[in-house]
């Protein structure tokens, strides 16, 4: 079956199908590096082809255990390293189709995310610049993706309600045998997530202000594989499992062709 962004609805504007070996193209991807969230194990490196490469037609973001030194890195030592790949100050987007074929990576401590976070970041912090989960996969829960979109108002007081509207989950047999399309359709009025054909969660507009719905502004994408951390390390890391990696075919950013 086509991905859904080859529907003549849709306009190609931006894509890395990951056809040149090597080193991620500079020009489309930055990293980030040391520890950077969630009281996660990994120290994220850059330009590091153990952690992030390109081969055989696929970008390869590998979780492994070794012993690494940064200087960047808040201790001397980390026991697992990892890549984070992301398009800040390369491309960024205010509304579109994001799809990316990936195969992710597996066993307890694992944490793959596919993400979007607003381009303000720096000036106005998490939660209010706003973030699309297009996929989150957590080792300990192996049949289930899950989608999410994390604003100022899913944290104020009394926002429970409104939370349980803003995420989703979607079972599927084994996602780190086989490849399946990550995607999410985002335009002023919507944010849908799909699993391959299947939407599984939508996020309307509520036309309440920013802090229900942060998302006229540009984003950037985040492609990472996390180990351990606040949510990928609530049942421990399995440290048999390693190294683990994320397979990504290609990465398809679409407009409205209208």
């Amino acid at each position: 079956m086509p991905a859904r962004g080859a529907d003549a609805a849709w306009q190609l504007i931006w894509s890395d199908e990951f056809d040149q070996a090597g080193l991620l193209d500079p020009k489309k991807w930055d990293y980030e590096t040391g520890f950077v969230r969630n009281k996660e194990s990994q120290l994220y490196t850059a330009a590091r082809p153990e952690n992030a490469r390109v081969e055989n037609g696929h970008l390869i973001i590998e979780a492994r255990k070794e012993r690494y030194a940064s200087p960047s890195a808040r201790s001397d030592l980390a026991d697992y390293t990892s890549a984070s790949v992301i398009t800040r100050g390369k491309a960024e987007w205010k509304y579109g189709r994001f799809e990316i074929r990936a195969k992710l990576p597996a066993g307890r401590g694992i944490w793959p995310a596919i993400w979007m976070l607003g381009t303000n970041r720096g000036k106005v912090k998490w939660p209010e610049c706003g973030e699309i989960d297009v996929m989150e996969f957590v080792g300990f829960m192996p049949g289930t993706i899950h989608g999410n979109v994390h604003l100022p108002a899913r944290y104020a007081p009394g926002a429970n309600p409104i939370a349980a509207k803003m995420k989703g989950t979607v079972d599927v047999s084994k996602p780190f045998e086989s490849f399946h399309v990550y995607a999410v359709e985002w335009d002023a009025e919507h944010i849908s997530f799909f699993l391959d054909e299947n939407c599984y969660l939508t996020y309307a507009n509520p036309h309440t202000g920013v802090a229900a719905w942060p998302f006229d502004q540009p984003f950037y994408l985040l492609l990472n594989v996390a180990v351990g951390g606040s949510w990928g390390g609530q049942k421990g890391i399995e440290e048999s499992i390693f190294p683990q990696r994320m397979e990504v075919d290609y990465v398809r950013v679409y407009r409205r062709a209208n």
